[in-house]
């Protein structure tokens, strides 16, 4: 039996883990703890096997004066409970980076593919809180402290904050969209939700770049999503210049419509996570959104 503690407790990520590891109760036990205020320094750790740190700030402006809460959160308390974490004999700790220490997207049009020779290059304070805070907990890690970090690509799925249902939500309303190419890595949260399993499994160390199967084209997840609605979407190509111009001014157009993938040999792995394919997550996904819908009507 490996006894699981999730670090971040209520939180998107760490739910989705928790009820996917539930599915195996002879296996795993799972428990979480509240990171927001410092009762969780008196919880005990010592009766698990593995910490899962999703506790961290993200999806919020980058407001300059919210600058400091970013480092005391996403690195000083990610750094403190790893500590406790050794100092309560558990034998391994995962934590929940991001891709963002790469950096943002790529401009219109230019690739950005991430290898094994790829350096972080944080573009914000987002970026460099999540870099350092990998940096503080690797310095942790011992024969007996295993210290295991997930970079992960845009994650997306039922009930989470994300890009993916900004785009959803345009696909249901309207009908055309400029067919900008583009390359983009994904993370279904079933797929995070089994690698997470594998990792726990086998005790695993190192730094990881789980992503789905298949890359991504933000054009054609607006498609794609229209087709699993039924509704038609027309993707309008000779715009990408007048979106080139725009993203001069708002950085926002260059996350929509830019690049950021990771090279698929990063991802592969020893067994395989991706349990669900891209099409497939879509359609779980506005399936579920649509039977909530009813739900909340009746």
């Amino acid at each position: 039996m490996k006894r699981v503690l999730i670090t971040g407790a209520g939180s998107c990520v760490g739910m989705c883990i928790e009820k996917w590891l539930n599915q195996w109760p002879e296996k795993y036990s799972v428990d979480s703890v509240d990171m927001r205020n410092d009762s969780w320094k008196s919880f005990d750790f010592s009766k698990y096997d593995s910490v899962y740190h999703v506790a961290g700030i993200a999806h919020v402006t980058l407001d300059p004066s919210m600058e400091s809460l970013f480092y005391k959160v996403n690195r000083d308390l990610t750094i403190e409970t790893a500590k406790k974490a050794k100092e309560s004999g558990i034998k391994q700790f995962i934590f929940m980076s991001s891709g963002i220490v790469y950096g943002n997207s790529s401009h219109i049009g230019e690739e950005f593919i991430i290898t094994k020779d790829t350096k972080p290059n944080p573009a914000n304070f987002y970026g460099m809180s999540k870099l350092q805070a990998e940096e503080g907990i690797k310095k942790l890690e011992d024969e007996c402290f295993k210290v295991a970090i997930i970079r992960a690509p845009a994650l997306y799925g039922l009930g989470m904050k994300s890009h993916y249902n900004n785009l959803s939500s345009f696909a249901k309303k309207f009908s055309i969209f400029p067919n900008i190419k583009n390359t983009r890595s994904m993370l279904y949260n079933k797929n995070l939700a089994e690698f997470v399993r594998l990792l726990i499994e086998y005790e695993e160390t190192g730094t990881f770049w789980p992503q789905n199967a298949e890359y991504t084209c933000t054009a054609q997840i607006i498609k794609d999503i229209a087709v699993v609605n039924k509704k038609n979407m027309l993707l309008i190509n000779g715009f990408g210049w007048i979106f080139k111009i725009m993203a001069k001014f708002l950085p926002a157009v260059d996350k929509a419509f830019g690049s950021f993938a990771y090279d698929m040999k990063l991802s592969e792995y020893k067994e395989n996570y991706r349990i669900v394919s891209y099409m497939d997550s879509i359609k779980e996904i506005e399936k579920e959104s649509d039977s909530l819908l009813v739900e909340k009507l009746m």
